[in-house]
């Protein structure tokens, strides 16, 4: 018989701890605790006793549904749920991961083509999958002017080409979903995170992106800004939004995690080069697009590279992260399918 133990803190709620026995496949035996509330008592020794006589094997949804059913509706779950306690089995048992059960490293910023850095995303994340490269947190930079678009988005409907031709601009296509970015050189906080879908085993998509954007709210807060999730995806402060997230899991067990921030944007001309209408801004709450991004350099007052510093900083405090120079290799790699793929015209309008 094996005895297994994983833990799970609900984001912004409380910690949940899985305690197990198993044999030959099957929990044997079960204890649930952590500093959560329930009510009633009782329910505790229900959710233990749904857990006793499931496959270690069993997936998020069977766990979460064995414990709703066995707590019934009337039980009050303060601080957690049934997904949580399914994540925290799941970790126990060693399909879902944390943090600290990866050695993390940091790639600085360094100057790539905007074509480089979407297709440098594919490639690394590829890596993560293929086990060639550890969970990595890697920071852009760039030296054009610049958009941004997402896998299903259609080119004519989010790009001006009048706009973009006055403005010189290069327009790319990432393998991520989500809107468009207007991305002039020195004038967004960009950062990809290539991790193993482990780490999110469990959580909705919903979930997973303040989850793992937590590093960054906390390395905002260090520097005086308070930023929120506003869901799905969007980054915000109450001065407005900042930023935005999109994800691509693929295949081979492995995600991206992209996030871009306004550091100094130029609203008026990103309003000439993205066809931001009416309907995009309809749920801000705002008139006019112009109006609807904060930049962090008003909020901070800080240089963009001291701004990467305190990023890079909380990531390797909290993670125990190292930094790293990007290889030689992947670069390469990179380049070729940037060559390949990402440069095409087939691919920047996949979706006309």
């Amino acid at each position: 018989m094996a005895e297994y133990h994983g833990e799970f803190k609900v984001p912004g709620g409380k910690l949940v701890v899985a305690d197990l026995a198993a044999d030959d496949g099957v929990i044997t035996w079960a204890s649930v605790n952590g500093d959560f509330f329930l009510e009633p008592d009782e329910a505790l020794s229900d959710i233990n006793e749904a857990l006793v006589g499931l496959s270690t094997h069993a997936p998020n949804t069977a766990i979460s549904d064995a414990v709703a059913e066995a707590v019934g509706p009337s039980a009050v779950m303060f601080g957690f749920d049934p997904d949580s306690v399914a994540v925290a089995v799941r970790r126990a048992l060693g399909h879902a991961t944390t943090w600290a059960d990866h050695d993390w490293e940091v790639i600085p910023p360094s100057t790539l083509t905007i074509t480089e850095n979407v297709a440098l995303d594919e490639v690394l994340t590829r890596e993560v999958g293929e086990g060639r490269r550890n969970p990595t947190l890697r920071l852009w930079d760039w030296d054009e002017r610049s958009v941004v678009i997402g896998t299903f988005q259609s080119y004519r409907n989010e790009v001006d080409p009048q706009g973009v031709e006055k403005h010189g601009v290069t327009v790319v296509r990432r393998i991520s979903g989500g809107g468009a970015m207007f991305m002039e050189a020195g004038n967004c906080v960009t950062y990809s995170l290539y991790l193993p879908t482990s780490l999110v085993d469990g959580l909705s998509f919903a979930e997973s992106y303040p989850f793992l954007d937590a590093w960054v709210m906390e390395a905002l807060a260090k520097v005086g800004v308070s930023a929120f999730y506003k869901p799905l995806n969007d980054i915000a402060t109450e001065a407005g939004k900042i930023g935005g997230a999109a994800q691509k899991r693929l295949g081979n067990g492995a995600m991206l995690h992209h996030v871009t921030m306004s550091y100094d944007i130029d609203a008026a001309k990103m309003t000439e080069v993205l066809r931001i209408g009416r309907e995009k801004i309809s749920d801000k709450g705002i008139a006019s697009a112009q109006k609807r991004v904060d930049p962090l350099k008003r909020q901070t007052g800080m240089d963009r590279a001291d701004l990467f510093e305190a990023m890079m900083g909380t990531f390797e405090a909290r993670y125990g992260a190292r930094r790293v120079v990007l290889s030689e290799d992947s670069l390469a790699d990179a380049r070729a399918l940037a060559e390949r793929k990402f440069a095409t015209h087939a691919w920047l309008h996949r979706v006309p």
